[in-house]
């Protein structure tokens, strides 16, 4: 088997296993909480579903990107719900349980808003490359790989409680393990692609990454710890599912490796954040105590 046919099989088999585990990880409660107050879901669906593609949209307009690479980078900008966003909300000491419920409901709501989205606007994108994609495939395989998985972690959890005890350890360990090894084997695999990246473009990618977290944190609502998770859920993009749509579309051109080099980047920026959220808040907590 060759290195692609490596990645596409490794990086399906870590998304539905990733979304499985989620699902094995929460009750259908956790989702339900996260819909209120209505107020907060919509800005939640608000911030990642149009204020980070429009300011992406933005830096890209400035940037003047390669348009594969802009391609690339808004497959990204439509593709919220990361499943690392939960642990790195609980590393800044924020509100987990509000985390995974908003990440399942943008996992699910990706299915078929983000190829929605990407049909429309990425004529707008690149207009002289005559791009296309497949819609009903890209909604079929997220289908698929994400929604099905998930519909079934959720499921045995509910149904059989003490199977999800026995499980969800060592598919959480398969799933971690299946995604440390996507992200070495396409680092190996496009080093030199991503070595050749400018200074130019690793600025965008920060700035985009700052913006996100920005528009995660504004949004969040007066409470803290909501604030803190939006904030990561809103910053870290779905990069197996951005993966998934690049690789099955726009294989062997730039998009996949700004697919691959923005979601590192959003991953490591994030985790940095909220281990600065996490130590200050420790702080603000002992001193609090201190006081008292």
């Amino acid at each position: 088997m060759d290195t692609p046919s490596l990645i596409t099989l490794l990086n399906v088999t870590a998304l539905v296993t990733i979304m499985l585990s989620m699902g094995l990880q929460v009750e259908f409660e956790d989702v339900l909480a996260s819909a209120r107050p209505a107020r907060l879901l919509v800005l939640g669906l608000l911030a990642n579903y149009v204020l980070v593609p429009a300011v992406t949209l933005g830096l890209l307009y400035v940037f003047q990107a390669n348009p594969m690479v802009s391609v690339g980078f808004f497959i990204l900008a439509v593709c919220p719900g990361a499943p690392i966003g939960p642990p790195i909300t609980a590393i800044a000491r924020g509100n987990v349980p509000w985390a995974i419920g908003m990440m399942l409901i943008l996992g699910g709501l990706s299915a078929l808003l983000s190829p929605a989205l990407l049909s429309v606007l990425l004529a707008r994108i690149a207009p002289e490359s005559n791009l296309h994609i497949n819609f009903l495939a890209i909604v079929r395989t997220l289908l698929i790989t994400q929604l099905l998985p998930l519909a079934l972690g959720l499921g045995v959890h509910h149904v059989a409680p003490r199977l999800t005890q026995g499980i969800v350890k060592p598919v959480g360990l398969l799933a971690n393990t299946l995604l440390l090894a996507l992200v070495g084997l396409i680092v190996a695999a496009q080093h030199e692609t991503l070595a050749a990246i400018r200074l130019r473009g690793w600025m965008g990618m920060s700035l985009l990454l700052l913006a996100s977290l920005g528009i995660g944190w504004f949004c969040g609502g007066p409470d803290l710890a909501t604030r803190k998770a939006l904030a990561a859920t809103t910053a870290t993009r779905n990069a197996a599912v951005g993966l998934v749509i690049a690789r099955s579309n726009f294989a062997g051109t730039p998009a996949v490796t700004a697919v691959v080099a923005y979601g590192l980047i959003s991953t490591v920026g994030a985790l940095g954040c909220a281990l600065l959220f996490g130590q200050f808040t420790a702080i603000e907590s002992k001193n609090a105590h201190a006081g008292s």
